[in-house]
């Protein structure tokens, strides 16, 4: 195998790449639907509440705003700023702290202070910046809260919000469509512009043609599962691991989609094939959106051993060691299918579909 004949390969494809309708669906579909699914459930474009601040004097309340983790905190230096912040929407609420705001609560009487509230903004948001106000206040006044809430969540995954439930969807099919379909639409496309028994007559061989197209598909696809990831918010401190397992579930699945290439002589065929698999293909995914169903039944299905360890480490902060049962599986199979890929009677059978 010459890895100078695999780059001139892979320049070929990269160069070609855009003129295939699935190169083109790798970039746009998880993007896209990342970009709708961050509008329906409002979280792509607000995140953490946003709370503006105009502080005439030297309030303890922007102490405690600064403090808090969960809300992202702005100040403003008079009060027109604020208010074109608000109706701009580069604020969800924004307070105006009179100069001796602190010292009216301190001593019982009665203060006040301005609110404005952008009128697109979340209700989610608004009540939790109406809540955490009201223990500010408390807090500035010197009096303790009257009663203590105590939270307990009830039901399986009931913590994850749908847009959390749907991350794997996206990640499955940002990684298994783009590196299955982009090698298997390649090849199938070779044979039938039958310039696939033109490159074989080269001196290059059908396993450095496969490596190249395999690779166009495992980088783009890769990158595409970083960038659905980051535009969901959900990335991680561990940036190797993350990018380890989604270049394995990559490999992985550009290994199967150059087997289904090999097997299929028509892009009809080759559609056909993959919407008869799509149920086990994506059956982990659709299994994480009802969390009445047994989440042990996703085991089953290979590519349970690709989303699996992504989701671990990016919403439950797993470690190398836990996910280690998962990458061993995941390992085995590219194992496995290379092995397969490389065997004489593929090898001889796909000579013989080339043929006809």
């Amino acid at each position: 195998m010459s890895l100078g004949r695999i780059c001139i390969l892979l320049h070929r494809e990269a160069v070609q790449g855009p003129k295939n309708v699935i190169f083109i669906f790798t970039i746009v579909v998880p993007l896209g639907l990342s970009l709708a699914l961050g509008l329906i459930f409002g979280t792509f474009f607000s995140g953490k509440p946003r709370l503006g601040i105009v502080d005439l004097g030297m309030s303890r309340v922007v102490q405690l705003a600064d403090a808090m983790p969960g809300l992202i905190v702005r100040r403003y230096t008079g009060e027109a700023d604020l208010r074109t912040a608000v109706a701009n929407g580069a604020v969800d609420v924004g307070i105006v702290l009179p100069a001796d705001f602190d010292q009216q609560v301190m001593r019982n009487q009665r203060g006040s202070i301005t609110v404005y509230v952008w009128g697109e903004s979340l209700l989610r948001d608004r009540m939790l910046i109406g809540m955490v106000l009201i223990d500010w206040l408390r807090e500035v006044a010197g009096h303790e809260s009257p009663v203590v809430v105590k939270t307990t969540v009830l039901g399986a995954n009931s913590e994850w919000s749908w847009q959390q439930r749907l991350l794997p969807l996206l990640v499955l099919m940002t990684v298994v469509f783009g590196a299955l379909m982009l090698p298997a639409s390649s090849l199938v496309a070779e044979k039938q512009h039958r310039t696939l028994a033109a490159l074989l007559v080269t001196p290059v061989t059908r396993g450095e043609l496969y490596v190249a197209k395999g690779i166009l598909g495992v980088v783009l696809s890769t990158v595409m599962a970083v960038l659905v990831l980051i535009l969901n918010s959900a990335w991680s401190n561990q940036i190797w691991l993350v990018l380890l397992v989604l270049l394995l579930g990559a490999i992985l699945s550009a290994e199967f989609g150059i087997l289904l290439g090999v097997l299929v002589n028509d892009i009809n065929s080759l559609f056909a094939m993959v919407k008869a698999l799509g149920l086990i293909l994506y059956a982990p995914a659709l299994i994480s959106l009802f969390p009445i169903i047994p989440q042990w039944i996703a085991a089953f299905f290979p590519t349970f051993y690709i989303v699996d360890p992504v989701i671990a480490i990016v919403q439950r902060g797993s470690t190398p060691q836990d996910i280690a049962p998962q990458l061993a599986v995941v390992c085995a199979m590219i194992v496995a299918l290379a092995v397969g890929l490389g065997s004489p009677f593929l090898t001889h059978f796909g000579s013989a579909r080339d043929q006809r």
